[in-house]
């Protein structure tokens, strides 16, 4: 049995996965915002947490759930080539393979890392979303949003960054980068909050959706119930 999709939930799905990517490649260059530290992909990864949100909230869990493990092939696909890049020989003519290889030679430490948080922090963030709304019959979208971000930033956070940088920076360093960055990016969902609503209500209207995951599998590996 086929499934259809619309234009709508392909397009979120593609801007899902672009701020995966985009955030990746930020990852490795550590910015100061004030007095703290944060992984430099905090500018844009708040997105993602914003767009699984909309996705449950409107599609519901498995069409979340699919959204996620397509973020993650993309991801993975993308590790893949970078080392396939990196690998092949230079031109002779090329002076710039130092810092390509900088860039986007991530360490398999790094690569593992991110592809371990994004995985935990975005199910517990679409579960939690959808759990909650069958619990409130739909109602207070905004603690919903909050809470669920909160959770999964937080998981996300305190996975990437131990695996990450556990014996490269100090303990008191990595705690500090832990907080900051969780609390950061549930700033920035605090802060769009307004718009994220208006999205969620536009694309509701659009579509004609609002889902209820009240007979749904929340295992995150089956992926025919979509």
């Amino acid at each position: 049995m086929r499934t259809k999709v619309s234009v709508l939930f392909l397009l979120t799905g593609v801007l899902f996965a672009a701020c995966l990517l985009i955030s990746n490649l930020l990852a490795s260059k550590i910015i100061q915002i004030g007095p703290w530290s944060a992984p430099a992909g905090v500018l844009i990864f708040p997105l993602a947490y914003i767009i699984n949100d909309v996705i449950a909230e409107v599609w519901g869990y498995a069409k979340a759930r699919l959204i996620i493990w397509a973020g993650f092939g993309v991801n993975l696909m993308a590790v893949v080539f970078f080392m396939l890049a990196i690998y092949f020989p230079a031109a002779p003519f090329y002076e710039h393979q130092a810092a390509f290889q900088t860039i986007l030679g991530s360490s398999v430490r790094i690569v593992i890392a991110s592809l371990m948080a994004y995985l935990m922090g975005s199910f517990l963030n679409a579960f939690l979303m959808s759990k909650l709304k069958v619990m409130s019959e739909g109602r207070g979208f905004s603690f919903r949003a909050i809470a669920s971000t909160l959770v999964g930033e937080g998981a996300d956070s305190l996975v990437f960054i131990t695996i990450a940088f556990f014996g490269i920076f100090p303990l008191k360093v990595i705690l500090g980068m832990i907080v900051t960055q969780a609390l950061l990016k549930t700033a920035y969902e605090v802060a769009v909050l307004p718009l994220t609503i208006w999205v969620v209500n536009k694309v509701k209207q659009i579509e004609g959706e609002d889902a209820f995951d009240n007979e749904i599998s929340y295992n995150p590996f089956r992926l025919k119930q979509v």
